[in-house]
């Protein structure tokens, strides 16, 4: 994976929430069987499906 358009994010999380990533890369380590797989790939993987939910509710509701 390359690295043009990325930037690096320091955040400080709880001991708690980081282990409950540690948990999530491993579900999708052993879900997907492609290899080494990144916390980095699957918070963006996160933000990206949580991006298109929020944008499909924001839909929803100007409907109404």
């Amino acid at each position: 994976m390359s690295d043009n358009g990325r930037i690096q994010l320091n955040v400080r999380i709880s001991k708690e929430t980081s282990s409950k990533l540690d948990e999530i890369v491993e579900y999708y380590q052993q879900g997907l069987k492609l290899g080494r797989i990144y916390k980095g790939d699957v918070l963006t993987d996160i933000i990206e499906k949580s991006y298109e939910v929020m944008n499909k509710q924001k839909r929803s509701f100007k409907r109404y």
